[in-house]
């Protein structure tokens, strides 16, 4: 006989894996149930009945095999990144970010909403040299005929505007720049840079191996916030752009840390 405190075990679980599941929709667009089957470790049958819910939820739509997030399509159409929160703090980080290039650099843009909030305040830079895995990015700094674009290469992430994946590795190899701009879906002292899967980990570690200076552009929401797939590399980051949010214990943790603090 199951007891209430098993049925409530089961239930947080069971919570909680959808959760990831719908983070790993937000951040990849879709997913197979297979990949789903085997990166939770259940049944064919539960991954369908948790897709089920999340559908009754208006977050995603089945389709034969897999599901998608419901807002792939328009957002792609038009070019843009789905909003999710904290706009106001993202725009902020991104302008002070931009502060940190001047014209000539050459520099990584990893993909992201915060990340893509920071390109639009390098409009006006001149001969940079930008490497990034983000079309959006690439289509608006490439406009300027003094910069350099080199697009890494892999499998399309609609929800990011981005191409991820090992064969993007290979545009890294012997790339060395001076600054890397990257983003992340949590992280933790503990756990390091963590994300909703594990498709970008790879090419993120390349990213971090090719820059002298490593800037993680991150809203307070995201600090100790754990997600599935760990990267780690917390002791390779030199500096944490975030908003007002982050309290002055945890600033001086990362003091110590070796992670310096910028406020924007």
């Amino acid at each position: 006989m199951i007891t209430n405190f098993e049925k409530y075990e089961v239930a947080m679980f069971q919570e909680q894996r959808r959760e990831k599941i719908l983070q790993l929709l937000q951040e990849n667009g879709s997913c197979r149930v297979k990949e789903l089957k085997e990166l939770f470790s259940v049944s064919e049958p539960t991954i369908r009945q948790d897709l089920e819910a999340l559908e009754k939820s208006n977050h995603i739509t089945r389709q034969h095999g897999g599901a998608y997030i419901n807002t792939i399509s328009p957002c792609s159409q038009m070019f843009t990144l789905p909003n999710r929160g904290h706009e106001e703090e993202k725009e902020r980080i991104g302008k002070k970010a931009a502060q940190f290039v001047k014209d000539g650099d050459n520099i990584i843009l990893d993909s992201g909403s915060t990340v893509t909030e920071m390109s639009r305040h390098l409009m006006n830079r001149k001969n940079l040299n930008i490497v990034t895995n983000a079309l959006n990015i690439a289509m608006q700094l490439g406009m300027e005929p003094t910069n350099s674009v080199l697009v890494i290469g892999g499998e399309f992430k609609p929800p990011t505007l981005s191409l991820t994946g090992e064969k993007g590795l290979a545009t890294l190899t012997d790339l060395y720049v001076e600054k890397l701009f990257l983003a992340t879906g949590g992280f933790s002292l503990e756990a390091g840079l963590t994300y909703p899967g594990f498709s970008d980990i790879a090419l993120k570690r390349a990213m971090i191996a090719s820059a002298k200076t490593v800037y993680l552009l991150a809203d307070s929401s995201k600090l100790e916030k754990v997600l599935f797939a760990s990267l780690g590399s917390e002791e390779r980051i030199d500096y944490l752009i975030t908003d007002s949010g982050i309290s002055k214990e945890y600033c001086k943790r990362l003091e110590e840390a070796g992670i310096h603090t910028i406020i924007a």
